[in-house]
């Protein structure tokens, strides 16, 4: 008989007390754990600075390349908070390996929360593009002041590039797959904008909030339990897309691979994981527009 030794349990989801909100709070905020990202980083940052985001929260996870440099000639103090977070942890009586992520967002809404009125909690792959309005704070009307927002993956492949073609990422990737809140494996999931003073539970793509629990909504305001926002009338972009560049070219989507996972999941589970969701975005695409008609549009410089 041979003995496996078990994965070690993953921690996922951590329960806060929610900071009071300071009289004069105000304004959207996000929070970003990166590493290495000098590639599009100034991209990431002036298209969201143009929809309006007051701060940024950045959660250095080792960086080695010219990203924090791009970012200091970038933003001002009064622009950007960078935190150191390299992390390796294990609660040594559990067992329980620590998400980095889901602290990194913890620590942000317990230390900074108070002074915004809305905390989004996004990838520097993913892209908040107000379908209503100029700006995020603006496209936030659809909600009515509700505390925790769900918005779907739109997950965007490599739109026929081969190898990275010049220019920025919002120009040149206008494929999707044709479903945001598709069943496939690995090709949806949410991303979440919060009241950072309502937050009770945090994890990297669901939170719960002390007035709502586990109710979520979409960005037209419908609201549904967490379990319930994957079905299929939970979808909306009235308001607000989520897109998201989950491949880039062929070629940036082979050094993906060749990084491996941020989390402790195996190299072949990771490749595995990726590989499907990469098949799946491309087994069904769509084009879509309606990020570069908006950077047309408002006159947005990239570079």
């Amino acid at each position: 008989m041979h003995l496996f030794r078990k994965k070690p349990p993953y921690t996922k989801r951590v329960a806060i007390t929610p900071p009071a909100p300071s009289p004069d709070r105000s304004g959207v905020a996000i929070v970003t754990q990166l590493k290495n990202e000098e590639t599009y980083i100034s991209e990431w940052f002036r298209f969201h600075l143009a929809v309006g985001i007051k701060h940024f929260f950045i959660y250095d996870n080792g960086s080695t390349d010219r990203t924090l440099p791009i970012v200091n000639d970038l933003l001002g103090p009064e622009q950007v908070t960078v935190m150191p977070w390299i992390f390796g942890l294990t609660d040594v009586r559990e067992g329980h390996i620590l998400n980095s992520q889901v602290l990194a967002f913890s620590h942000a809404i317990l230390n900074f929360g108070s002074r915004y009125r809305w905390m989004a909690f996004i990838d520097t792959d993913e892209f908040l593009l107000p379908k209503t309005g100029r700006t995020i704070e603006e496209a936030l009307v659809g909600v009515d002041g509700f505390p925790n927002i769900s918005l779907p993956w739109h997950m965007f492949g490599t739109s026929g590039h081969k190898t990275r073609p010049e220019g920025p990422i919002t120009h040149n990737y206008t494929m999707r797959h044709v479903d945001p809140m598709s069943r496939e494996k690995n090709a949806s999931n949410f991303k979440c904008i919060v009241d950072p003073c309502e937050v009770s539970e945090v994890s990297v793509h669901h939170f719960r909030t002390v007035s709502h629990g586990d109710i979520t909504c979409n960005d037209s305001g419908a609201r549904f339990t967490l379990r319930d926002r994957k079905k299929p009338e939970f979808y909306s972009s009235k308001f607000i897309q989520l897109n998201h560049y989950y491949t880039k070219s062929e070629e940036e989507l082979h050094l993906k691979l060749a990084r491996g996972p941020a989390s402790p999941a195996s190299r072949e589970r990771y490749n595995k994981r990726v590989l499907s969701a990469v098949r799946n975005i491309m087994s069904n695409e769509v084009e879509d527009s309606e990020m570069l008609r908006f950077i047309q549009d408002n006159q947005i410089e990239l570079s």
